[in-house]
């Protein structure tokens, strides 16, 4: 299909702008054909992934961007790095992988880009609104953008995240339009019990079956309470993107786009699926699965922990020490923990055993030291991801399983919680 472009989008393409903008334009224009997109549409914000280093392609790629004098147009995060700037003791990496890291990360910085080093931009005090217009990567940002805050983004990887923020311009199609915004399968949780869905540890569990049994499809959540917190709708969130392909979810009477069952599926028949207990337990068996029952590590934050998750924690693990044995690493973003050091929680939880962690995360940058037993983890994606990626054993828990274990150096499961 042919894209119709403005004249300041043909002035861009054409190199009216610079070379590092007309490189970015072409992949944005050829985007939009693949996709079948008639024209561009400008967006207000973006988030980039491609500042996280996974070799020299992504080097040469930032580099020609600056190079051609390149500058964002709209406000832009960035996305966690391999490295944190913060606490650079923590990284176990060679130095090679070091500096190329930095590099890339200063590239992005170069471009105008903000040093927000977060995999979380939507837990920021300024954010998208609902309908906006936006191009973010990051998978679990995605999600929540599109579910819980009503922006609308298509799902952009590396490369394509940079080039729409440096023209402002995503394609006009996918789910920036409200016709492809609309749920066509109900994932019912109505059968959960009240105790089940008031534990935080549920909503992961929900998220990675919903990954799986959506497929292509936009799921609509029928049954969630009333109480459900942000904090509950990212976790599912990031679960579903993991083990599945989910970039927005309806949560019925929560997010924006559903007040109603019908609101959410625009009126047309949707097929239903029923979630059980027994679902929800057979799901964190399937992140539980060791050989080792020696534990070595509990790692939190991820997606990064919001301010309310440290309070939580803070309380859960009040007056009590973790175990010599145990490392515990908590991801978070660098304003977050600011903002909870300006609550008095970092500086107990630290004195406690807490290390934390801005900028990257755990299960993707070398930082955990003693990968040979279990690592315990309350984030789905955490326990998804981290034995292919550092190669530890996981275990999927609460919170409260997490700290119990923690404080006795072994591992403490709770079976009446998942009964």
């Amino acid at each position: 299909m042919t894209v119709t472009l403005t004249s300041d989008e043909e002035a861009m393409l054409d190199g009216g702008s610079g070379e590092g903008v007309a490189m970015a334009m072409r992949l944005v224009v050829r985007l939009a054909e693949a996709m079948g997109a008639a024209s561009l549409l400008p967006v207000t914000n973006a988030h980039i992934d491609s500042c996280l280093y996974h070799g020299q392609s992504g080097l040469d790629f930032v580099n020609r961007l600056v190079e051609g004098a390149a500058q964002v147009t709209v406000p832009t995060t960035l996305n966690v790095s391999s490295l944190d700037l913060l606490h650079p003791e923590l990284f176990l990496g060679d130095d090679d992988t070091r500096v190329a890291a930095t590099t890339l990360m200063d590239g992005y910085v170069a471009l105008g880009c903000e040093s927000t080093w977060t995999c979380a931009p939507y837990q920021r005090e300024v954010r998208p609104s609902l309908g906006e217009d936006i191009a973010w990567a990051e998978s679990n940002a995605i999600v929540f953008a599109n579910s819980v805050l009503g922006a609308r983004t298509h799902r952009y990887g590396d490369f394509i995240d940079i080039a729409a923020a440096v023209t402002g311009r995503v394609p006009a199609a996918g789910l920036h339009l409200a016709e492809h915004r609309r749920a066509s399968v109900v994932l019912d949780v109505s059968q959960l019990s009240t105790t089940l869905l008031a534990t935080s540890a549920v909503y992961p569990m929900i998220g990675l079956l919903a990954g799986r049994l959506a497929g292509n499809d936009i799921p609509a959540i029928v049954g969630l309470p009333a109480t459900t917190t942000e904090d509950d709708l990212k976790a599912l969130g990031a679960a579903g993107a993991s083990s599945g392909s989910l970039a927005m979810f309806h949560a019925v009477g929560l997010t924006p786009e559903a007040p109603t069952l019908d609101a959410a599926t625009g009126g047309a028949p949707a097929r239903t699926v029923t979630i059980t207990a027994a679902d929800i337990r057979a799901a964190r068996d399937e992140l539980s699965q060791t050989t080792s029952t020696t534990l070595t590590s509990v790692n939190l934050g991820t997606p990064h922990y919001s301010v309310s998750e440290i309070g939580r924690l803070h309380d859960a693990l009040a007056g009590q020490t973790v175990h010599e044995s145990i490392a515990f690493y908590v991801s978070t973003g660098r304003e977050v923990l600011a903002e909870a050091g300006l609550r008095g929680w970092v500086e107990p939880l630290e004195a406690a055993g807490v290390t934390f962690v801005t900028d990257t995360c755990t299960y993707i940058t070398p930082i955990v030291r003693d990968t040979t037993g279990v690592s315990m983890s309350d984030s789905a994606k955490w326990a998804y991801y981290a034995p292919g990626n550092i190669g530890v054993e996981s275990i999927f828990a609460s919170l409260d399983e997490c700290v119990a274990s923690a404080v006795a150096g072994r591992i403490v499961r709770d079976d009446e919680l998942w009964s």
